[in-house]
């Protein structure tokens, strides 16, 4: 629909009428010329002599021209526009990112599918994390994978087909066969740091002890905690293994207790879909609505019509129009 974005200069419109009024008119003194036969050439003309200042008249082309050049000059300043109708979009109001264990011990087959058929670890977890990310729609979702160092997979994108691709091409041990949790969980804040969202959520999975970190995780989740972010963690796999296998559930307890988060473990495939259900209803869809109206500018069709019409105006003035004398006008003659 047609709007201005200044309409009060409307107001504008009297002000020559307001100048032509209110303001002194302008003056200018004139030599003339005294001879001693004005009587007689009065006589001669017919004319009546009257003494005071000449007044100059305007053309009424000259008015009609001048008047149309100020309504365009002050349609233009009022910025004519063309508002489309309102458009709708979600903007996300939540980074979520996913730390995911590689470890040589993912490749463990103690789990099963929905099929029924004995898989390792990483292919179950891949199966729930891409039931987990058809979910977020509206959600900036971010991979982080860890082994002997964390790996930024994906960065936070609303593009979750492209998670999901990501996601689905994840190999036991291409970062390493060990578990670096706690640096994991430190790359994990440094892509945050970007992040102008209010909700910032990590959620980490592992089946192992922290084994080849920089930084431990109880001091990596407290840095975490001071920037805002929650972690959840999730833990697979038999707690009663022994060696760098081992599950310390102590660690993990303590990450997610430091930063707000909540802790869960997951014995088979079942357990493991469940807890993400439940993650998935903790951590809701977060989005905020923004409306944007398209504007299309039109201030440049009464400028542009104000530049033909001074030109052309100004064209005409130039030119000299035939005046055709009345039939009765006396005519003077040499005496």
């Amino acid at each position: 629909m047609p709007s201005f974005a200044y309409p009060w200069l409307i107001l504008l419109l009297p002000l020559p009428l307001v100048v032509y009024y209110w303001l002194p008119r302008h003056r200018e003194r004139r030599p003339a010329l005294r001879v001693p036969f004005f009587t007689r050439l009065v006589t001669l003309t017919g004319a009546k002599p009257e003494g005071g200042a000449v007044v100059g008249r305007r053309g009424i082309r000259r008015s009609i021209l001048l008047t149309l050049c100020w309504l365009l000059a002050v349609a233009a300043l009022m910025r004519p526009q063309w508002i489309e109708p309102p458009l709708h979009f979600d903007k996300p109001a939540r980074d979520l990112l996913l730390l995911v264990d590689l470890s040589g011990s993912m490749d463990t087959k103690d789990f099963t599918d929905a099929s029924g058929a004995t898989v390792n670890r990483l292919t179950a977890v891949k199966g729930v994390l891409t039931d987990f990310l058809k979910r977020r729609e509206g959600d900036r979702v971010g991979v982080v994978v860890f082994g002997d160092a964390p790996f930024t997979l994906a960065p936070f994108t609303t593009d979750l087909a492209l998670s999901e691709r990501l996601v689905n091409e994840m190999q036991v041990g291409m970062a390493g066969p060990r578990t670096a949790f706690g640096d994991a969980i430190g790359l994990g804040i440094n892509m945050f740091a970007k992040s102008t969202v209010p909700a910032k959520t990590m959620i980490a999975l592992t089946d192992g002890n922290d084994t080849a970190s920089q930084i431990p995780p109880d001091q990596a989740a407290r840095i975490a905690k001071a920037n805002g972010i929650v972690i959840h963690t999730v833990a697979v796999g038999d707690p009663a293994a022994a060696g760098e296998d081992k599950l310390d559930e102590a660690a993990l307890q303590d990450v997610a207790s430091a930063t707000g988060g909540g802790y869960y473990r997951a014995m088979d495939r079942e357990q493991l879909a469940t807890i993400y259900d439940k993650l998935d209803q903790i951590e809701t869809r977060k989005v905020d609505t923004v409306t944007f109206r398209p504007k299309t500018e039109l201030y440049w069709i009464p400028l542009g019509a104000l530049v033909v019409v001074s030109m052309l105006g100004q064209a005409l003035l130039l030119v000299r129009w035939p005046h055709r004398r009345p039939a009765g006008e006396a005519k003077v003659e040499a005496a």
